[in-house]
């Protein structure tokens, strides 16, 4: 039996309007599919990426669902590439985040975060081929949901369709999204992780 498949809701288009640009400025400067990226680069990348999530995902707080929480699949990451709990703890933490200041600002942020599990799928095979990483051993973060990324999406997509349909909630979600683009590649940056 076929499945029924059901239009994007108005929110979802306007958050893929909204964030193309930035979405694939950033990608393209980050370094993973680089010639010169070697195991040392990913480790440090990591270690930029943690110090991104662990304050966003703290400034979220109860809009996000903890079991969306991506902070402790970057630490076995990183203790998975020698770095012990203390080193984690002191890693620099980005101060510059998005405002989170409602739901409408909350979903824009998670539309970023919950779109990169989607391509952490991508980069999950790549990194398992570069480098023999996988989950558990250094790349737990790629496949943060594993066999549920589908429903996890899905069920993000939901929240959409239901969050409120007014111009203002819509272009506060938008703009939380672009924040939260242009925060991310100015702290990847700052770490000197991009190409």
């Amino acid at each position: 039996m076929p499945t029924r498949t059901t239009a994007p809701s108005p929110l979802l288009l306007a958050l893929r309007e909204g964030t193309r640009d930035c979405h694939k400025a950033l990608e393209a400067r980050l370094p993973f599919f680089s010639p010169a990226f070697d195991s040392t680069a990913y480790r440090r990348l990591l270690q930029a990426y943690y110090g991104f999530h662990a304050p966003l995902e703290a400034r979220l707080g109860s809009y996000q669902e903890a079991r969306r929480a991506k902070t402790p699949a970057l630490s076995l990451d990183l203790q998975a590439l020698n770095l012990s709990s203390a080193d984690i703890d002191a890693l620099p933490l980005c101060q510059a985040l998005p405002a989170i200041e409602d739901e409408a600002s909350a979903l824009g942020v998670m539309y970023v975060l919950e779109g990169s599990t989607l391509g952490g799928q991508v980069l999950k095979k790549a990194m398992a081929e570069r480098f023999d990483f996988g989950p558990g051993n250094g790349a737990s973060f790629f496949d943060v949901y594993g066999e549920l990324t589908g429903s996890y999406w899905r069920s993000f997509l939901e929240r959409l369709g239901q969050a409120p349909a007014a111009p203002a909630a819509q272009a506060a979600t938008v703009q939380a999204a672009v924040a939260t683009f242009a925060c991310f590649e100015q702290w990847l940056g700052q770490r000197d992780v991009l190409s």
